[in-house]
Protein backbone atom coordinates (compact mmCIF):
# COMPACT_ATOMS: atom_id res chain seq x y z
CA UNK A 1 0.00 0.00 0.00
CA UNK A 2 1.05 3.24 -1.01
CA UNK A 3 -0.17 6.67 0.23
CA UNK A 4 0.50 10.05 -1.97
CA UNK A 5 1.48 12.26 1.17
CA UNK A 6 1.81 15.31 -0.80
CA UNK A 7 -2.00 14.81 -2.18
CA UNK A 8 -3.09 14.10 1.60
CA UNK A 9 -1.02 17.32 2.92
CA UNK A 10 -3.30 19.54 0.35
CA UNK A 11 -6.40 18.02 1.18
CA UNK A 12 -5.70 19.00 4.60
CA UNK A 13 -4.43 21.91 4.00
CA UNK A 14 -6.98 23.08 2.17
CA UNK A 15 -9.65 21.81 4.46
CA UNK A 16 -8.15 23.56 7.49
CA UNK A 17 -8.12 27.11 5.33
CA UNK A 18 -11.12 27.16 4.47
CA UNK A 19 -12.42 25.91 7.67
CA UNK A 20 -11.01 29.21 8.78
CA UNK A 21 -12.28 31.31 6.75
CA UNK A 22 -15.98 29.95 7.36
CA UNK A 23 -15.56 30.88 10.92
CA UNK A 24 -14.27 34.23 9.99
CA UNK A 25 -16.81 35.10 7.70
CA UNK A 26 -19.83 33.62 10.49
CA UNK A 27 -18.00 36.16 12.93
CA UNK A 28 -17.97 39.26 10.41
CA UNK A 29 -22.01 38.08 10.06
CA UNK A 30 -22.56 37.97 13.81
CA UNK A 31 -20.62 41.50 14.06
CA UNK A 32 -23.00 43.08 11.38
CA UNK A 33 -25.82 41.94 13.40
CA UNK A 34 -24.59 43.32 16.29
CA UNK A 35 -23.85 46.57 14.78
CA UNK A 36 -27.32 46.26 13.34
CA UNK A 37 -28.91 45.80 17.13
CA UNK A 38 -26.63 48.71 18.29
CA UNK A 39 -28.18 51.57 15.69
CA UNK A 40 -31.51 50.28 16.16
CA UNK A 41 -31.17 50.73 19.99
CA UNK A 42 -29.70 54.22 19.33
CA UNK A 43 -32.80 54.94 17.32
CA UNK A 44 -31.00 55.07 14.04
CA UNK A 45 -31.86 53.27 10.80
CA UNK A 46 -29.06 51.85 9.19
CA UNK A 47 -29.26 48.80 7.32
CA UNK A 48 -25.52 48.75 6.81
CA UNK A 49 -24.89 45.86 9.21
CA UNK A 50 -28.22 44.09 8.30
CA UNK A 51 -26.60 44.04 4.74
CA UNK A 52 -23.34 42.89 6.47
CA UNK A 53 -25.03 40.18 8.30
CA UNK A 54 -27.23 39.03 5.04
CA UNK A 55 -24.05 38.12 2.99
CA UNK A 56 -21.80 36.42 5.34
CA UNK A 57 -24.30 34.35 6.25
CA UNK A 58 -25.64 33.83 2.56
CA UNK A 59 -21.81 33.12 2.19
CA UNK A 60 -21.35 30.17 5.00
CA UNK A 61 -25.19 28.48 3.63
CA UNK A 62 -23.40 28.46 0.13
CA UNK A 63 -20.05 27.22 1.24
CA UNK A 64 -22.25 24.61 3.13
CA UNK A 65 -24.24 23.50 0.42
CA UNK A 66 -21.45 23.21 -1.73
CA UNK A 67 -20.18 20.80 0.34
CA UNK A 68 -22.92 18.97 0.72
CA UNK A 69 -23.37 18.50 -3.19
CA UNK A 70 -19.70 17.17 -3.31
CA UNK A 71 -20.43 14.84 -0.83
CA UNK A 72 -23.79 13.33 -2.16
CA UNK A 73 -23.67 11.15 -5.30
CA UNK A 74 -27.19 11.75 -6.32
CA UNK A 75 -26.57 15.43 -6.88
CA UNK A 76 -24.00 14.88 -9.74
Amino acid sequence: MNLDWTALGQVAAVSLAVTVAVVAVFALGVLGLARYEGTREDGATSTLGFAQAGLCFLACAAVVAYGIYLIVPQFH
